[in-house]
């Protein structure tokens, strides 16, 4: 393979935004048929380089190289004539159309006379899209209607239909099942024998490995190291990405528990969840696992009052107490940090600066009247608390990477000085840097008297971190583990509804 040309080539890409440098002279190169993973922190670089090949931004200097002609993407329509495009990880749809007019959507195939859509071979044309990715999808049905899963596969189906060459895939795993993530892995083989080139970012190692055929690694908007990962392993692609090696990835800070601070009973939902009981105590990190559908954050939602027609009893400091609204939650000391940072977590059209400080607005007075500077110094606290990678306060949060995206929304809780803060998957689609960061951050949390239930899909998250494992199935508590007798094959039995009569005649 090496032998072949590229069929991409990057020279010295460079781009700047009001002085910052995001890229300096990044150069790669990717074949056909290859899987190349660009691996880095939040803030190497990666998004700038993605929009960058995808025509949303022109860079200021070096050349796109396709088959040996330097290109200019002025537009996402030359990547996408170039046979270049991208499946993001939150997935840009039109959500009342249907699976097939997504796929064509602008460059739908008409009749001669009358000139009118040829609904019938737009249809026949998307069927055929996923016949060859061999996925059996309806392409009659709303996208509105479709799982994560299903909505990824419309967008690949959406790249097949261009021929592209290049696809590129955005952190295309981060919602998705381990069913769903096999299915993936599968169309990215097939993709790939087929001879299309493939860029793939992920921040989970094991996909990498387990998918891609060789590294690029940027570092703060620089090309640090390019090779083949059958040379390497995990720690030496840690070691390029952060420029030191992470040693204590789960820094489990070792604190005296208190008193039962918050006391669930009978909590239970028509459809979600029931008689869920558990206890929390002052300074313990609380873990919750479970696979998809256990109930988790459905539970967690319930708590924090956003969910209707929930019964049983809930106390907090010995208290009996009616949660019916995020306000009695945050009124009564709990913080919620919700899985969907996008939609649930951050105003992503608004500055960093001001959704520091949303939760806090009643604090701070209304409409911020004099109060600008306790608002900018509320900002510079947590965003070097949490590591914040930013151009400045009044950028938007949605030109932050996603892992930065997230530290603003723990930011923005933290903010209201809870007593109990939930957090729902905190580290989803965060490089292993800044999860580094993050979990210190919980660490220094628990010291200063503050509860955490944390919620999480990575086991290893949850073995290193909590003081106890809470684990649900299917909408029911399974069993809650003590942190010496918590080993990854009992958790995940415990999570799969694998009895241990089961267990001992497997």
């Amino acid at each position: 393979m090496m032998s072949t040309p590229p069929v991409l080539e990057l020279q010295g890409i460079s781009k700047r935004f009001a002085g910052v440098v995001a890229l300096n002279g990044v150069s790669l190169s990717l074949r056909a048929g290859e899987v190349m993973a660009l691996i880095g922190e939040n803030g190497a670089g990666k998004s700038t380089l993605v929009k960058t090949l995808t025509g949303i931004y022109q860079p200021d200097g070096g050349q796109i190289l396709v088959d040996g002609q330097a290109l200019q993407l002025r537009s996402p329509q030359d990547a996408s004539a170039a046979g270049i495009t991208a499946v993001h990880q939150e997935t840009v749809m039109f959500d009342e159309l249907t699976v097939a007019e997504n796929i064509y959507v602008g460059r739908q195939p008409m009749t001669d006379k009358p000139a009118r859509v040829d609904w019938a071979a737009m249809e026949a044309g998307a069927r055929a899209l996923f016949a060859r990715l061999e996925v059996d999808l309806p392409v009659t049905e709303k996208v509105k209607d479709l799982s994560v899963a299903q909505r990824h596969f419309v967008e690949i189906a959406r790249a097949l239909s261009h021929a592209a060459r290049v696809v590129i895939m955005d952190e295309p795993t981060a919602s998705l099942s381990q069913r769903e993530i096999r299915e993936l892995y599968r169309i990215v083989r097939q993709l790939k024998e087929a001879g299309t080139a493939i860029i793939f970012i992920s921040h989970k190692f094991d996909e990498i490995f387990e998918v891609a055929d060789c590294y690029t690694v940027l570092r703060d908007g620089e090309y640090v190291a390019a090779g083949r990962l059958a040379d390497t392993d995990e720690q030496g692609l840690v070691a390029m990405m952060v420029g030191r090696s992470v040693k204590q990835a789960y820094p489990k800070a070792e604190v005296v528990l208190g008193d039962t601070l918050l006391s669930v009973r009978g909590l239970s939902h028509p459809t979600e969840f029931a008689g869920i009981d558990f206890d929390l105590r002052q300074g313990e990190i609380l873990g919750f696992y479970g696979l998809v559908g256990a109930g988790r954050s459905e539970l967690m939602q319930a708590l924090f009052g956003l969910t209707r027609q929930v019964s049983g009893e809930v106390r907090i400091g010995g208290q009996t107490v009616s949660i019916r609204s995020p306000e009695d939650a945050i009124a009564l000391g709990l913080a919620y940090v919700p899985e969907d940072r996008q939609h649930q977590g951050a105003h992503l059209t608004m500055p960093i600066l001001h959704n520091f400080s949303l939760a806090v607005l009643d604090k701070l007075g209304f409409f911020l009247r004099g109060q600008r500077r306790q608002e900018r110094d509320l900002a510079r606290h947590f965003a070097s608390k949490l590591e914040l990678k930013a151009h400045h306060f009044l950028q938007q949060v949605s030109e932050l990477s996603g892992g930065n995206q997230q530290k603003v929304v723990l930011g923005k809780w933290l903010a209201t000085q809870p007593r109990i803060i939930i957090l729902d998957e905190p580290t989803k689609g965060i490089d292993i840097g800044s999860k580094a960061a993050v979990h210190r951050f919980i660490s220094e949390l628990v010291r200063e008297g503050l509860s955490v239930i944390l919620v999480s899909s990575e086991l290893p998250e949850v073995l290193g971190l909590a003081d106890r494992i809470v684990v649900m199935h299917q909408g029911h508590i399974r069993t809650t583990f003590a942190r010496a007798d918590a080993t990854p094959e009992a958790v995940v039995s415990a999570a799969s509804g694998i009895t241990e009569q089961e267990e001992l005649a497997a």
